[in-house]
């Protein structure tokens, strides 16, 4: 996590583009690579209060002052910084007062998240989404409760009831191996470490996440890896069509709880529409998980600085504690017992 900086205690949520994707500035030329390439190359983030899918209330993707003002308001990270203003001081009392709920889940308080500060802007124009098609906003899931853990992942595979006598037991994202959709496919945005950098060679394009230094490598030679061995962040392919950079992915690892299985596409776009953003815009194809094709579209935002070191196990206790409690509770004679979700806190 980034612990380099404190975060605002006002963030926002952000949103995402008509289903005509946006287009960038008039007559905005961008710049080329040495081999001719267009640039998108950089530092960039995804942080917003906009999430993929349309939240309960809004009205459609783009959405007006008053609306945002609303959706701003209600959001969860907004709410979760209303109620710890104050109390993240470090004296008994205030934590004390942090700890009332007495919600084991809430593993990080408002002062650790850093999602960002408004919603998204496409064209200057507000968006309660990423997704544009379908119209709704919303994943066409077949079965929506089978997927509701989030990132294509099932519930029942990195968010079920776990055994604590290995690490090995433990889900992914709590052995560091990785975490959400921080290089794709998709790209997504969480609730910290949203950074990325691109980097552009004659043979290959590198997304590098912040989150975990999750790295993705694609291949711009038009060859795939054999279809038996599955790769993380997939087997990518890139080709530039004009000003854009193309990318389909397959063959994700199953471990990564990507948002395809083995039979399914992502096809990806990105675009510089000005010296400050990139458009990143995808189509989502996998017949065996949704009724249909989806679509979104998102703004990477250039920064001025690199990435934050992510130190995900180094000094963390946490997993000594857990398999020290679960032997701790075997001599006890008591079942083993563990939590559903890390993050129920803020869900």
């Amino acid at each position: 996590m980034r612990y380099s900086s404190i975060l605002a205690s006002v963030l926002c949520v952000l949103s995402v583009a008509p289903t005509a994707f946006a287009q960038g500035e008039p007559k905005y030329t961008p710049p080329k690579t040495s081999w001719g390439a267009p640039d998108i190359q950089g530092f960039f983030s995804s942080a917003s209060l906009t999430s993929m899918q349309r939240p309960a209330g809004a009205t459609g993707l783009i959405v007006s002052e008053e609306e945002r003002a609303k959706l701003f308001d209600r959001n969860i990270y907004t709410r979760v910084a209303k109620e710890e203003a104050g109390a993240s001081k470090v004296d008994e009392k205030s934590s004390k007062e942090l700890l009332a709920d007495k919600n084991p889940d809430r593993g990080y308080n408002r002062f650790w998240m850093e999602p960002g500060a408004d919603l998204g802007k496409i064209n200057g124009q507000y968006r309660s989404s990423w997704i544009v098609e379908p119209a709704n906003g919303q994943i066409p899931y077949i079965n929506a409760t089978a997927n509701r853990g989030g990132a294509g992942s099932t519930s029942e595979e990195e968010f079920a009831d776990r055994g604590s006598d290995n690490p090995e037991d433990r889900g992914i994202s709590e052995r560091c191996i990785w975490f959400g959709s921080s290089a794709g496919p998709v790209l997504s945005n969480g609730m910290y470490n949203n950074n990325m950098q691109i980097v552009q060679t004659p043979d290959h394009v590198m997304i590098l996440g912040e989150m975990i230094h999750d790295v993705r490598i694609i291949s711009l030679r038009g060859t795939r890896n054999p279809a038996n061995i599955p790769k993380w962040g997939g087997d990518s392919i890139g080709r530039y069509e004009g000003n854009t950079l193309v990318v389909e992915t397959t063959n994700v690892e199953p471990k990564q709880g990507s948002f395809i299985s083995d039979k399914g596409k992502v096809t990806e776009r990105f675009t510089r529409v000005n010296d400050g953003q990139v458009l990143y815009q995808y189509t989502v194809e996998d017949p065996s998980r949704y009724t249909q094709p989806w679509k979104g579209e998102m703004p990477l935002n250039a920064q001025p600085e690199g990435l934050y070191e992510y130190a995900c196990l180094e000094g963390n206790y946490s997993m000594f504690n857990l398999l020290s409690g679960a032997r701790q509770m075997e001599r006890e004679g008591r079942k083993n017992g563990t939590r559903k979700a890390i993050f129920a806190g803020v869900e």
